[in-house]
């Protein structure tokens, strides 16, 4: 249809030609009322926004001398964050003459990537930055499991050998 013979037919039915998809040979246009086709793009970009994830990138902070129910409940916390699909930035805090021990900071973040190996990976490894050192784990996806049925052609061989039998029982007697 001729572009002059659409805008007639939509001014006969007191609507508007709407270019839906321009890149297209010819381009697709729809007759319809403006308005509603706004309204309608509207609630489309609406509804996509509200279920689009997040991600956020919580902070847990350690000390190279950090004790192990510290560390256990941090940990805890991390576990949770990624398990709720948030990166975790886990950052070792030295003061003073602590930044000697360099390599107790990296050793606590080992362990916590231990710990949390099953649930993360490692997003950014350990590095130092200033006076801390950082670690980033984002969330692992998940891998989802099938259970295996049994299918017909492992079912059929195990019946067909009692049929067998029983037909040759019945034909001794």
């Amino acid at each position: 249809m001729t572009p002059a013979a659409a805008i007639a037919l939509a001014r006969e039915r007191d609507a508007d030609l709407v270019e839906i998809v321009p890149n297209a040979v010819p381009p697709v246009c729809k007759i319809i009322n403006f308005g509603k086709f706004k309204y309608e793009l509207a609630k489309k970009d609406k509804i996509q926004k509200k279920h689009q994830h997040v991600s956020l990138l919580k902070e847990l902070r350690f000390h190279p001398n950090t004790d192990v129910h510290d560390f256990d409940f941090k940990t805890r916390h991390a576990r949770q964050f990624l398990s709720d699909g948030h990166k975790v930035k886990a950052t070792v805090v030295f003061k003073g003459r602590e930044i000697t021990y360099k390599d107790k900071g990296s050793d606590l973040l080992n362990r916590l990537f231990e710990r949390l190996a099953d649930v993360s990976k490692i997003d950014q490894t350990p590095r130092m930055e200033g006076r801390s050192m950082v670690m980033i784990l984002a969330p692992e996806r998940k891998k989802k499991v099938e259970p295996k049925a049994e299918t017909k052609a492992e079912q059929i061989p195990e019946q067909k050998p009692e049929l067998k039998s029983d037909k040759k029982a019945e034909e001794a007697h």
